[in-house]
This record gives C-alpha cells, sequence and structure tokens, in this order.
C-alpha cells in the first residue's frame, strides 16, 4: 500500500511537473513570440524609411534630370513641352511628371519664362500658365486654387469673361497675359521646386 502511494505521488507529481514545464514552455514561447513581433514590426519600419529616402533620391535625380534638359532660375526648375496640349492636358501632363504648369510669381519670373520660351521654342507664340478663373468668374488663382498676388495683363485683358479662363503668356506681347478658352491646344512650360 506504501508503495502504490507512493507511485500515485510520483504520478502526480510528474504530472505537476509536466503542466509546469508546459506552463513555462508556453510563456517562453509568447515571449519568444513578442520578441519575434517586435523585431519585425522594426525590420519593416526600417524597410519603409529605406522605400522613403530611395524615393526621395529618385525625385532629386529625376528633378536634376529635369533642370538639365530644362532651365533653372532661383529654387525652380521650367521644362518646356514637347508638344502642344489643352490646358487641361497640359496641367496633368506636369502634375505627372512632378511639377505643375509655370506660375509666375513677379516680373523677374515673367522674364526668365518669356525668355526660356524664346529660347527653346521660338515659334510658339503662346505659352500655357498655372493661371485660372474656372472656380469664380473673374478671380484668378493658381492652378493649386491659391490666390496671386502679381499679374502681369496686357492692355484690356483678361477680357473673355465666362467662356475665356486660362491663361497664357504672350511672346509677342513680351510675356504679357492673356486670357483664352481651355480647350485651346498650345505649347506649355512644367515648373518643379527645388527642395
Amino acid at each position: 500500500m506504501a508503495q502504490t502511494g507512493l507511485r500515485i505521488f510520483l504520478l502526480i507529481s510528474l504530472l505537476l511537473l509536466d503542466q509546469t514545464l508546459s506552463q513555462a514552455s508556453k510563456l517562453k514561447a509568447r515571449k519568444h513570440s513578442k520578441r519575434r513581433v517586435k523585431e519585425k514590426d522594426d525590420l519593416k519600419t526600417q524597410i519603409d524609411k529605406l522605400w522613403r529616402e530611395v524615393n526621395a533620391l529618385k525625385e532629386i535625380q529625376a528633378l536634376q534630370t529635369v533642370c538639365l534638359r530644362g532651365t533653372k532660375a532661383h529654387k525652380k526648375c521650367y521644362l518646356m513641352s514637347e508638344g502642344t496640349k489643352h490646358f487641361h492636358e497640359a496641367n496633368e501632363d506636369c502634375i505627372t511628371k512632378g511639377g505643375t504648369l509655370a506660375i509666375p510669381r513677379n516680373n523677374e519670373e515673367t522674364n526668365i519664362l518669356r525668355d526660356y520660351g524664346k529660347k527653346s521654342a521660338p515659334s510658339a507664340s503662346e505659352l500655357w500658365l498655372g493661371v485660372t478663373d474656372m472656380v469664380h468668374e473673374g478671380r484668378f488663382v493658381d492652378v493649386n486654387g491659391m490666390a496671386l498676388h502679381y499679374f502681369n495683363w496686357d492692355r484690356a485683358q483678361p477680357n473673355g469673361g465666362k467662356r475665356e479662363n486660362c491663361v497664357f503668356l504672350s511672346q509677342p506681347s513680351q510675356g504679357k497675359w492673356a486670357d483664352e478658352v481651355c480647350r485651346t491646344a498650345k505649347r506649355y512650360i512644367c515648373e518643379f521646386l527645388i527642395p
């Protein structure tokens, strides 16, 4: 009987020991799993950071290519279009390339665009600018919807009323602006900000 009691005691002890080891193993596995999840999250964070850096380098490289093909002035690069497009198509083309239609903010920028246009596309007498009054008639803003504080209108311009909502730079008028029907095809200059 003592041996039976001893056997039962040993059996219970082994079961308790097995259960204790099993719980310790599960706890250790949980800690290991949490550590693996944290390591995985850290790796994801590092990979995301590397991708952002790679994309930033690609943007800088693309911008340098644009500046080499176009012209650079102050903190902007300008690139002449290959052909003509309607205003909206021209705007989309510039956005696709990472810029906007050129928006002169002062006389100096207007002169830079005028001179670059004459040099790059001597036969183009009119170049789309990133200026429009499509949203509110008579209130001209840039293509981003921001108010303008500089205008370079030609005499009797703007004169198109509700029909002419897009603005171009006129080479024969030495860079003066005029409004025009947006569906007219013209050459254009894209503008890229240099960080």
